[in-house]
This record gives C-alpha cells, sequence and structure tokens, in this order.
C-alpha cells in the first residue's frame, strides 16, 4: 500500500512513518520540517516539504497514494486553524485525486457523551479544552461532507511511547473502561490497522490503553 501522513514530524506521525515502512508499505512524510526530524531511513521513504495550506502541493503529494493518515496537531487555544483548514484541503484534493480513503487523528471532546449530545458540551467538560475540540468538530464536519471513507480516531491525552498492542476502542463513545490515555504508538498501530480492517469507517472511533 502507498500511504501519505499529513503531520509526519509529530509524535504521532513518526510512528505512522515507522510503523507503515515496518509493515512494508510505501510511505510519503508531508511537512515543513521533514528533512530536520528524526525520520527513519528506507528506500520506501518519500520526503515531501510542502505547506499545509497550499492546495497545489497538498493535491500532488496525494496523487498517486492509496490512503491517507492525518495526524495533524498544533496549538490547543483556538488560534491555530491548522487542524481544521488542514482537514478541509486535504478531503478536498483527495476527492479531486480520486483517493477514497482516509484515518485521521480528532480529540476526545467529539466523541458522544449520550444521544442528544457530544462530551464537549457537556457542563464538566474542561473548559480549557473548548477551543481545540472546536476545532477537531470543523474538522469532523469536512470528513462528513466528503464523499471520502474516513475514520475519526478521537484520542484522550496521547504520550509518547512505542506500540504495546494493548489498547481499546469502541465506535463513537468513549471506551470503558478508560484510562484517559493512549500512547503515540498505540494510536498509530490502530490507525494503520484500521486501514486494513475498514471496522469503523464513517464514524468516530473513541480509544483507551
Amino acid at each position: 500500500m502507498k500511504i501519505i501522513v499529513f503531520g509526519a514530524t509529530g509524535v504521532t506521525g513518526l510512528q505512522l512513518v515507522k510503523q507503515a515502512l515496518f509493515n512494508g508499505d510505501e510511505v510519503k512524510a508531508f511537512g515543513r520540517n521533514v528533512f530536520t526530524t528524526e525520520m527513519p531511513q528506507s528506500d520506501r521513504l518519500e520526503l515531501i516539504p510542502g505547506a499545509l495550506f497550499d492546495e497545489g502541493q497538498v493535491l500532488k503529494s496525494i496523487q498517486g497514494c492509496d490512503a491517507v493518515l492525518s495526524a495533524l496537531g498544533g496549538a490547543t487555544d483556538g488560534t491555530d486553524k491548522t487542524r481544521s483548514l488542514g482537514m478541509k484541503i486535504i478531503t478536498g484534493q483527495m476527492q479531486k485525486a480520486g483517493v477514497e480513503r482516509i484515518v485521521a487523528v480528532g480529540g476526545i471532546g467529539i466523541l458522544q457523551a449520550d444521544e442528544n449530545g457530544l462530551l464537549m458540551e457537556q457542563e464538566n467538560f474542561p473548559p480549557e479544552f473548548i477551543p481545540v475540540s472546536e476545532e477537531h468538530k470543523k474538522a469532523w464536519e469536512h470528513l462528513q461532507k466528503s464523499t471520502l471513507q474516513w475514520t475519526f480516531v478521537c484520542p484522550p491525552m496521547i504520550v509518547n511511547g512505542e506500540p504495546t498492542g494493548s489498547f481499546k476502542t469502541m465506535a463513537n463513545y468513549l471506551p470503558s473502561p478508560n484510562s484517559f490515555r493512549i500512547s503515540s504508538g498505540d494510536l498509530a498501530l490502530f490507525m494503520l490497522n484500521e486501514l486494513h480492517k475498514n471496522e469503523y469507517v464513517q464514524q468516530r472511533v473513541g480509544i483507551s490503553n
């Protein structure tokens, strides 16, 4: 499989690149600083320095791929539009390129609390996480409006760590019991597995170690 990773220089993105190469996939790593991070060495890895908000660069990088993995991050105070605008651009250019499958990282706030509302809409949701949750919600809306086969993984706190294979998932809700943390390695492991298993297509996914 030929995969492109957006957000490839973050802790989850690096795990996605490393694990995809380990699996034998061909990988494109897209970002502004791909040559300055600790990327693995492989003849199946193509480093693409590019600007996420440049539609032409994004389209060119997606062309020829079988699937997209997005681990976009940034500031959490609501001033950084990387998550929402980035997803709008990625989904739009995927549709132009005829690439249908995307597995992306969102946030815990947009999981369902109950039938009538999201976690971010509940009174006990931490107010400091509302701005970034709003960004995740906008990104989710772009996925929903698209014609793509999408999966939106909504992790709690991501801690830098290697994959263990020991984690729980649930469609649209928090899994139970829940540690409210997931290692970057296990998050990447789930995302890559989901590309092949397609168990959560057009669903959000709660995940926890």
